[in-house]
């Protein structure tokens, strides 16, 4: 119906998909299914949770462009920055990334998503570009230098950066559009679903 280019499928009659992920060098596994979802985490695969309970068919609409959105720590970058938080407070995460603004964080599972999705922002003019990207993370000043940094380490285009020192993404998330967004905290996916699938 929507003339997608589709050359593959794995049919397997309930069984578990995630042994094939790596033979389809699957960048993202997206499923309403919860076990699903863990099974393709399990096998090293970035994955997601569609919620859609939001959603109804009449809220559908015609895009030109897909809006992306992701939080940072254990989503793009790694979970080391955010257990120093969890395990010592603000302060010492604070301190730690001021320590660290130089050397580039750890890729988190969706990086080779995020570059999967550059790849194909490379092929348009930036104005034109079909997808556009965002960062929208609770990190603020000065935890947001280390970011930058490890973003242009990479060399992976992100269209926009939020920094939000804490404060509720959804209001953010509506701001920029988003019609996906990546987040490994209910909290945060709860903040954002009245504005945005929820992933």
């Amino acid at each position: 119906h929507y003339q997608l280019d589709i050359t593959r499928a794995a049919l397997v009659s309930g069984a578990m998909l995630a042994p094939y992920l790596e033979a389809f060098n699957t960048d993202l596994f997206l499923s309403a299914n919860e076990e699903d979802v863990q099974e393709a985490i399990n096998a090293g695969v970035a994955a997601g949770i569609i919620y859609t309970q939001h959603l109804t068919y009449n809220e559908i609409k015609e895009i030109d462009q897909i809006r992306i959105a992701f939080d940072g720590d254990a989503v793009l970058f790694s979970d080391e920055s955010e257990r120093i938080y969890a395990e010592n407070g603000l302060e010492a995460f604070n301190q730690s990334e001021m320590t660290s603004k130089d050397q580039p964080l750890n890729g988190g599972p969706f990086k080779p998503f995020l570059a999967a999705l550059h790849e194909i922002q490379s092929e348009f003019p930036a104005a034109d570009s079909p997808i556009r990207t965002a960062l929208i993370t609770a990190r603020g000043a000065p935890a947001h230098e280390r970011v930058i940094r490890t973003l242009r380490s990479w060399g992976i285009r992100i269209d926009e950066a939020l920094f939000l020192g804490g404060k509720d993404k959804g209001a953010f998330l509506k701001s920029f559009g988003a019609d996906i967004f990546f987040d490994d905290q209910m909290r945060h996916c709860d903040s954002a679903a009245e504005y945005v699938a929820k992933i």
